[in-house]
């Protein structure tokens, strides 16, 4: 949601300022209220740039596309500049200001924000406009404010228009724009307000995020044991690659969306050096800490990523047997909780991991075939239109399996996407084996369960009527193996779980890659032998195979579990990133 304390879907401002005088001074506290707008020359109707500069010569006024009027801003990327155009404008000091205007192309990457604090973006379509809109509040003694546009490197021209900065000030003279229906106007995917001080970004451009998503896993118990905090996404440079990162988990519980971690979520104080700024966190009152105040830090330097909050898992499924039940209280409370005033900015979207609607997994769940699109439909209900609102979901292939047991294709339509979880196939959950890649993308011959595959489990969904597009291809950043193991191929016996750092029968990519290299490749992905261990895990190359199968299904991109398993230097994200374009 990437909300302020006051929700910019709400619009809804104070309408009046008060002008509070003692001990000789004075301190004007204003409202959000669209008292004028500040920018000089919004609509670009001088038929001049004037105020505006661009960076590089690479802007322009155009007479079409435009979004009202008769001209609109054009900004034409290079691959080293981003073509960015800029205004300053005056303003009043501790005073809250709404920014906003109409973008449309370049690549659907057009990014609006103010030079020194946040900037928001909205993958559009090619040829839709689509409105961009922060809030914001002047520090004490601003007087001035630089707002800006910008593309991205070596994408195509972008178009923006009707400029506003809304709030308390003196308006400059502005030629009329004329009333013209907007084409094909839709709402914002998201909105980046700033509601605590802005940090500048880091210096250079981050990778663009391509026009694939590409989304990971951060859990919350990973700053324990596994030592993997925030700041890691961005020194293993997975950050720059990321368009998205879903928050794992809050629980559910009571027909209720809760807390799952209060300690690790916000209440961890981090130090200058633990922290993604380099400032360390405060025991202010009503101070943010833990990894929510650090998400919201990644989040000012990489505008790239937006972050959902993950609901669920397979230990905290069992609340939404409870949940389905009454899903409008149950949207109700996952909505106050997101939009919690300490932490409504860092949020963009609520992700459900129910393992499984109307099916077995660590718990059973009998609520119907329709269960799960109700839950999602009141989801989308209370959180609009314009909140991500996305699910991981079975990726069980087989005929009568988890797939036919729910009505994903009625869901789907409240959902941005489906995260398939096409992982966890096989393992030494099977003590004895026999021994099978846990990650196959294919059948093969001699694989244990008909059905149990990533192709099996696309086909199966859009065979449903689920569009390609709503699907996320999963990828595991670990691998799943046994010990006592003599066969070098899959289909060996096993006496048992090989050993694992964290949990038997279970071990990061990072570990296996020097541990146990691979010894050979089945069904689109990887496995290896050492010793009487025996592993399946993907690797660089087989995930680069794994994202081509992507893009040859029209599939929106891929996810994978999690961050902490790769590499310090990122190698598999930046195979998923390299292989979806």
């Amino acid at each position: 949601m990437k909300r302020p304390v006051q929700s910019l879907r709400t619009r809804i401002f104070a309408a009046a300022a008060a002008t509070v005088v003692a001990m000789g001074a004075s301190l004007a506290i204003s409202s959000a209220a669209s008292a004028a707008n500040l920018i000089a020359n919004p609509g670009l109707e001088t038929g001049s740039l004037s105020p505006w500069s661009c960076s590089a010569g690479l802007g322009s006024v155009v007479t079409t596309p435009v979004h009202a009027g008769t001209r609109a801003l054009q900004g034409s990327p290079s691959a080293g500049n981003h073509a960015q155009c800029s205004q300053t404008v005056t303003v009043l000091p501790n005073t809250a200001y709404v920014l906003s205007a109409w973008v449309r192309g370049g690549g659907g990457y057009v990014y609006l924000g103010y030079t020194g604090g946040t900037e928001t973006w909205n993958p559009a379509a090619a040829n839709a406009w689509t409105k961009l809109s922060l809030n914001l509040t002047t520090a004490a003694g601003q007087t001035s404010l630089t707002v800006n546009v910008h593309g991205w490197y070596g994408l195509s021209a972008y178009q923006a228009d009707d400029f506003s900065l809304d709030g308390p000030g003196t308006p400059p003279s502005n030629p009329p724009t004329p009333t013209v229906a907007p084409s094909s106007p839709r709402p914002s995917a998201s909105s980046s307000p700033s509601s605590s001080p802005p940090q500048p970004s880091p210096s250079g451009p981050t990778a663009p995020p391509g026009g694939k998503k590409l989304l990971g896993y951060f859990v919350n118990w990973g700053v324990y044991q596994r030592n993997y905090h925030v700041k890691n996404i961005a020194t293993s440079a997975s950050a720059g690659k990321l368009t998205h990162i879903n928050y794992a988990f809050g629980n559910v519980t009571n027909g209720q969306c809760v807390i799952g971690d209060s300690y690790a979520d916000y209440d961890r104080a981090y130090t200058a050096a633990e922290s993604v700024d380099g400032v360390a966190d405060t025991w202010d009152a009503g101070a943010l800490r833990g990894s929510f105040n650090q998400l919201r830090k990644l989040k000012r330097q990489y505008p790239n990523i937006k972050v959902l909050w993950s609901f669920g898992g397979w230990t905290w499924s069992g609340g939404f047997t409870q949940a389905a039940q009454n899903p409008t209280a149950f949207a109700n409370s996952c909505y106050n909780l997101v939009e919690d005033p300490r932490w409504a900015d860092v949020f963009d979207g609520i992700d459900i991991d129910w393992e499984y609607p109307n099916a077995c997994g660590l718990s059973c769940d009998s609520s119907g075939a329709l269960a799960f699109r109700n839950v999602s439909q009141a989801l989308r209900n209370r959180f609009g239109s314009s909140y991500l609102v996305t699910a991981a979901i079975t990726a069980d292939g087989t005929n009568g399996g988890k797939i036919d047991a729910t009505d994903y294709n009625a869901a789907a339509q409240y959902l941005n996407w489906y995260n398939v979880m096409t992982y966890d196939y096989f393992g030494a959950f099977a003590a004895q084996g026999p021994t099978a890649p846990h990650s196959p993308l294919t059948s093969y011959s001699g694989i244990p369960t008909p059905g149990f595959y990533s192709d099996a489990a696309i086909q199966k969904l859009k065979s449903k009527g689920v569009p390609s597009a709503k699907l996320l291809l999963g990828i595991g950043f670990y691998g799943r193996g046994w010990t006592g193991v003599t066969q070098a191929g899959p289909g060996g016996t096993a006496t048992g779980a090989a050993p694992g750092t964290y949990e038997a029968g279970i071990e990061d990519y990072k570990v296996l890659k020097n541990s146990c290299p691979t010894t050979g490749t089945v069904a689109g992905t990887a496995y290896a032998k050492c010793g009487s261990n025996w592993w399946s895990y993907d690797t660089p190359s087989t995930i680069n195979g794994k994202m081509s199968y992507a893009n040859s299904q029209g599939l929106g991109g891929g996810f994978f579990w999690e961050l902490s398993g790769d590499t310090t230097n990122g190698e598999l994200i930046t195979a998923m990133r390299n292989g979806l374009g």
